[in-house]
């Protein structure tokens, strides 16, 4: 979790960064989650990653702004993913697959919020966004 939600982000943000320092421009994304907001019991280490997400994040943003470049931070909650595939204790995937299932947003919502951040302005930078499904209570 910790390679791929922490380290991730920060070898991403290592690869794009030089060039969108060199042409004075970018917007960098971030997927950070409702957990980067509320912890919840047993998704402490997941929780901890997210929020991690949102800090980089945060840093970034105020050091890069001399070269033009936009960040942004995105905290969907309930997605409809094959993430339940990705579990291996088979009755904690169920949970995950049946929540999700049950309430869960499709990747179109996500496009839809991305296509909002990326399309501003070049004078507004959207830092971040958190939704949710409207049947998410935390």
């Amino acid at each position: 979790m910790i390679d791929v939600n922490l380290k991730g982000v920060l070898y991403g943000v290592a690869a794009v960064l030089p060039h969108m320092k060199a042409q004075q421009s970018g917007h960098i994304l971030f997927t950070s989650s409702v957990a980067g907001h509320k912890v919840r019991p047993g998704s402490v280490v997941y929780a901890a990653t997210k929020t991690a997400v949102r800090v980089i994040a945060e840093g970034l943003r105020q050091e890069v702004k001399p070269y033009n470049i936009r960040t942004t931070v995105i905290s969907p909650g309930a997605m409809k993913t094959e993430l339940a595939d990705s579990i291996t204790e088979p009755d904690i995937a169920e949970g995950v697959r049946k929540f999700s299932d049950a309430i869960g947003v499709s990747a179109e919502a996500f496009a839809n919020i991305v296509s909002f951040a990326i399309s501003q302005p070049d004078d507004v930078d959207i830092n971040e966004i958190l939704f949710r499904p409207t049947k998410q209570e935390l």
